[in-house]
Parts: structure tokens; C-alpha cells; sequence
């Protein structure tokens, strides 16, 4: 199945998104401290390391010379345990640091996916974006603990180590370079192949997410409709998809181990055989080729960090590639100006002028149409028309989620694209259509647009929509879960409580979409009592399909296929609007004509 994507999504056919070195040095930075402790450490363990095959050739050297050991054993045990010690708090700086990374990325990432203009979330399914925040981010882990900083010492290590098989035996040393050169070119033919299946598995366990997440978010409806097992079976084809890339990223993987397993083995039999023919001819001495051998077997252990590392590094540059892909979109504010709003005097609260607009990767199909109506301030206007009509449009673009492709939508006489988000959000009270209530308490709820607000003034914007008794129902009170997606409360008590959320906000400018649609007639009855006070002082918006809790607003829009037909009040639009007259017949509002 072909996924949507965005208009800053990836075209099809690509191959992933992809990430460089250059990208993943940041990443190293979230603590430069531990960073140069654990390269210091590493540094110093591999001088360690090196000093004892040195010490072991002299020693065997005084050995066969008959001449004393003097203090040269315990030297070479206090580095053996020196080495040991520093490694094991290398390993502990490294643990550390991976946390600090992982924690990093993690908050540039979150911070990043949360002001992505909306489009994106549009055309991206939730359930990869939360993989790429917790599995994609661990991956970045691995590639510094076990990789690129240790292989800092290794590298040293492997530089000291060749120096001194270079004072060995030059011919030796050039025989061991020439066997595991072979085995590091076709490392590197390995490598990038192994970047791009670790990137498609990554994406294959976001489509696994992704699957899960809906079948979970929607688990009523999917056990209601008795397609629990259809789910599972979507879900577990996702998991073989997500299996059968990982399969693909060990087979790659596993090639790394036996070819350099066989370069090991094979520079070992060169040296002792070759090594072994010198000494018989006397052009090396036991000792040399014992140090020799020596240096080679600790050159091992460091070249297989370095494998280890740029086989890390390729996998963690998939995941990467996948984070940088969100990082690099340009977030909502981008571009904004910075100026305050501030309303021009006398001008309409709200005004559409000649507004038309089209959603991104719709191919320029118009929603609306040269829609064009103002709002005073302090007035109640409510949009009316069938479903599709773009009201929920213009609500979207008076918040800004999408800017107008063509016209000017305006607050206070500012068009709303010369002034900054925020600033036009913070006198933007606005419920939506399916009234969203957030995992957590009613306290958590209620404060997410006033921070500050009191128990009290909570209180209080419950009892205005006749849910005081969510507070006094448990022992909790304004701390009583609600849920996840507020399930444990009704419809109609998530839609109140939304409300309350947008009331206590206090803004001068309260939008309001299908508020009164899961409500019964008592409740309807004491919500709308509710709004004729809060509308007091504030221009109010209102959507509704229901035209009896709309017909005293001081102004009703028309719209129909994205064009206003009529505006005016009700008894006015009775007369002059057929859409209209025939929506009120319906609602036994209107005789029928």
C-alpha cells in the first residue's frame, strides 16, 4: 500500500532517508566533560596496553639471557590491573554519555515534531513518529558506548602497536598489513549496504508501530465491528516485514565476523610461519617474534572495535538519517514575524476576505471559495451547511494550522500572516469538533491553556458547564484520571470539559466546533445557558449542525461547497436562503415547504 505524504514528505521511490558523519558529530557534544574523560581514559588504557607486550618481550629477553627479573613481573601486573581499572570507568563514562545522547536527541526531536506545521501530521502516521523518538534514538546509543569513542583508543592502540612491530621485523609487519588490508576493503564494500537495510528496518518497525497504535487507539470500535482477528493478522504481516528486515540487516551484518575472522587467522599463520623461519635462520630472536606476536593479538582486539564501530556507525546513520529527516523540516514558526497583534481600532474581531484555500498535496483542489464575511467584535456568528461545506476550514485558518492560498483571513484588521502564532493563539479560545481531552487528571486538563488557574477558578469553569460532578464523583477530585483520550468519561462530558478548557482561557475570541453535538437536550439547554455568559465581551464563533442552539446569533453564515450563499440572522435566512430554510425544515425548525 502506497503511503500519503506531506509537502515536506519524501517522494516515492526514495530510498530512505539518509544521514552523514558530518550529521552524527553533534550528537557527541551533549557533554564534552565525560567526552574528554573517556577519551583520556582511553588514551591512557591503551598506553597501558601497549606497555605490556614491551615489558612481556623483556622480560622474556632477561629470561633467556639469565639475567635478573628485578622488578619488571609486578610492573606488568600493576599495568594489567592499571589497563582493567581504566577500562571499566571508561565503560561507565561511555554508559553515561549514551544517556546524555539519547536524552538530547530525544528533546530535539520531540521539540521539533511538535511545531511541524500540521500538514505533516496529515500525511505522516503517529505510530512512526513515536518509533523514531524511542527505538531510532536508542540506536544512536550503541554507536558511542560501543563504537566511535572506544575506537579513539583503539586507533591509538593499533598506531602504537604497528610502530613497534615496525622496530620488530619490518617483513612481518608488512606481510600482517598486506592480509587484513584485504579484509578492510571488503569491509568497506559491506559497509553502506548495511546503512541502507538498517534504515529499512527501522522504517518497517515505524509501519509496525504505526499498525499497533491504531488498533489500540481504536480498540472499541475494532472489537465492535468483530475485526479483532483481521487486526492481529495486519498487525503480525507488519511484524514479518519488520522480521524479515532485521533477517536482511544480520545477513548483511554477519559477513563483517568471517571476514575478519579470516584476515585474523590468516595474518596469525603468516607470522608464525614466516616468523617462525626467521628465527630458524637467526634473523630474529624468540623474544622479538614472542613481542611480535604480542602486539598483533593486541592490534586485534582494537581493529575489531573499529570494525565494530564503522558497522555502528553505518547502522546508527539509518536511524539518524531517519531522526534528521523530522529534525530538517521547517518547523510552524519558521519564517513568522515576530510582531505582536495588536487589533486595529474600530475594525471587525474577525473578518474572511476573499479567502480561498486549498490542503497541501490536494493538487490545488479549492476547499473554499472567495469566502468573504466580517464578524464585529463582542457578536456570536455561527456557520451552518451540510458536512463538507469548509466551515471547519475556516477555523483552520483563522488558527493558523494552514495559511489562505489566496486572500486575507484577518483578526482586529491584522492579517493573520504578519504577526507571530502564538501571539495570534493566546486571544484564540478554540474547541474542536471532536473535543480531544489528553491523557491524565482534570487539573492537567483544564490547565493546559491557563497554567496558573486556581482549583477554584477550575471549579468554577465546571460547574459552568454543569460537570461539577466529575470533582465530587471521586475521592481524587480535580486529580481523578480521565483516561486515555479521556475514555473513562462520556462523549458529551468530553466535549463539556474541552469547553471548560477553552472558557477558562479567558481569550477575547472563542471558536466553537459542533460544541453542542454529544449532548442531550438538558444538558444542550444548560451548556447554551453557559455560552450566553461567556459570549459576554467575546466574539464568538459557533459551528452547528443543530440550528436551535444557533438561532439567536447575531449572524449566520451560509456556506455551501466552500462559498458563502447567505448571511444574516435567522428569521432573515428563512426568507432569503433556500439551504437554509430547508436545513431549519429538518430540524422542524421552519415549515415544510
Amino acid at each position: 500500500m502506497s503511503e500519503r505524504r506531506g509537502m515536506f514528505g519524501r517522494r516515492r521511490g526514495d530510498d530512505g532517508p539518509r544521514a552523514s558523519v558530518r550529521e552524527l558529530l553533534p550528537y557527541l557534544f551533549p557533554r564534552k566533560d565525560l567526552l574528554a574523560g573517556a577519551i583520556v581514559l582511553s588514551v591512557l588504557g591503551a598506553a597501558a596496553a601497549l606497555a605490556q607486550p614491551a615489558l612481556a618481550q623483556e622480560l622474556i629477553a632477561r629470561v633467556e639471557r639469565s639475567s635478573p627479573l628485578e622488578w619488571l613481573p609486578v610492573v606488568l601486573l600493576v599495568l594489567v590491573v592499571v589497563g582493567a581499572l581504566l577500562d571499566g570507568f571508561q565503560h561507565f563514562l561511555l554508559q553515561v554519555l549514551g544517556e546524555h545522547v539519547v536524552l538530547l536527541t530525544r528533546r530535539t526531536l520531540v521539540a521539533r515534531m511538535l511545531r511541524l506545521p500540521v500538514a505533516e501530521f496529515d500525511a505522516r502516521r503517529l505510530g512512526d513518529l513515536v518509533s523514531r523518538v524511542g527505538a531510532d534514538t536508542t540506536l544512536l546509543r550503541a554507536v558511542l558506548t560501543q563504537g566511535l569513542v572506544e575506537s579513539v583508543g583503539g586507533l591509538l592502540t593499533i598506531v602504537g602497536a604497528v610502530i613497534a612491530m615496525l622496530v620488530i621485523d619490518p617483513l612481518l609487519l608488512g606481510l600482517t598489513v598486506l592480509v587484513l588490508a584485504g579484509a578492510i576493503v571488503a569491509m568497506l564494500v559491506v559497509m553502506p549496504l548495511l546503512t541502507r537495510a538498517s534504515a529499512a528496518a527501522q522504517e518497517q518497525v515505524g509501519h509496525l508501530t504505526s499498525a499497533l497504535e491504531r488498533a489500540i487507539g481504536a480498540v472499541r470500535t475494532v472489537r465492535a465491528a468483530g475485526a479483532t482477528d483481521r487486526e492481529i493478522a495486519t498487525i503480525g504481516e507488519r511484524a514479518g516485514a519488520a522480521f524479515g528486515a532485521g533477517i536482511r540487516v544480520a545477513r548483511i551484518s554477519a559477513l563483517v565476523v568471517p571476514i575478519f575472522g579470516v584476515a585474523v587467522q590468516l595474518a596469525f599463520l603468516v607470522v608464525l610461519g614466516v616468523g617462525g623461519l626467521r628465527v630458524a635462520t637467526g634473523e630474529i630472536g624468540i623474544a622479538q617474534l614472542v613481542g611480535f606476536l604480542l602486539f598483533l593479538f593486541l592490534m586485534i582486539m582494537p581493529l575489531g572495535q573499529v570494525a565494530g564501530a564503522i558497522a555502528a556507525i553505518s547502522v546508527a546513520l539509518g536511524a539518524l538519517g531517519r531522526i534528521q529527516e523530522i529534525v530538517r523540516l521547517p518547523a510552524e514558526e519558521d519564517g513568522d514575524a515576530e510582531a505582536l497583534l495588536v487589533p486595529v481600532p474600530d475594525a471587525p474581531m474577525v473578518a474572511f476576505d476573499g479567502v480561498g484555500f486549498s490542503y497541501p498535496g490536494s493538487d490545488g483542489r479549492q476547499v473554499l471559495h472567495d469566502v468573504s464575511f466580517a464578524v464585529p467584535a463582542g457578536t456570536r456568528t455561527a456557520l451552518v451547511g451540510p458536512s463538507g461545506a469548509g466551515k471547519s476550514t475556516t477555523f483552520a485558518l483563522l488558527e493558523r494550522f494552514y495559511d489562505a492560498t489566496d486572500g486575507r483571513v484577518l483578526v482586529g484588521g491584522v492579517d493573520v500572516r504578519d504577526v507571530d502564532r502564538a501571539s495570534l493563539r493566546a486571544r484564540i479560545g478554540y474547541v474542536e469538533q471532536d473535543a480531544p481531552v489528553l491523557a491524565g487528571t482534570l487539573r492537567d486538563n483544564l490547565r493546559l491553556g491557563a497554567p496558573d488557574a486556581t482549583d477554584d477558578a477550575l471549579e468554577a469553569a465546571l460547574a459552568s458547564v454543569n460537570l461539577s460532578s466529575l470533582v465530587t464523583r471521586s475521592d481524587a477530585g480535580l486529580g481523578a484520571e480521565v483516561g486515555e483520550g479521556g475514555v473513562l468519561l462520556s462523549g458529551g462530558e468530553r466535549q463539556r470539559l474541552a469547553i471548560a478548557r477553552a472558557l477558562l482561557a479567558a481569550t477575547p475570541i472563542l471558536l466553537l466546533d459542533e460544541s453542542t453535538a454529544n449532548l442531550d437536550a438538558r444538558n444542550e439547554a444548560s451548556l447554551k445557558a453557559a455560552l450566553d455568559v461567556a459570549s459576554e465581551g467575546r466574539t464568538t464563533l459557533v459551528i452547528a449542525h443543530r440550528l436551535a442552539t444557533v438561532v439567536d446569533a447575531d449572524q449566520i453564515v451560509v456556506l455551501d461547497g466552500g462559498r458563502v450563499l447567505a448571511r444574516g440572522t435567522h428569521a432573515e435566512l428563512l426568507d432569503a436562503s433556500p439551504l437554509y430554510r430547508e436545513l431549519a425544515a429538518h430540524q422542524l425548525l421552519a415549515p415544510a415547504a
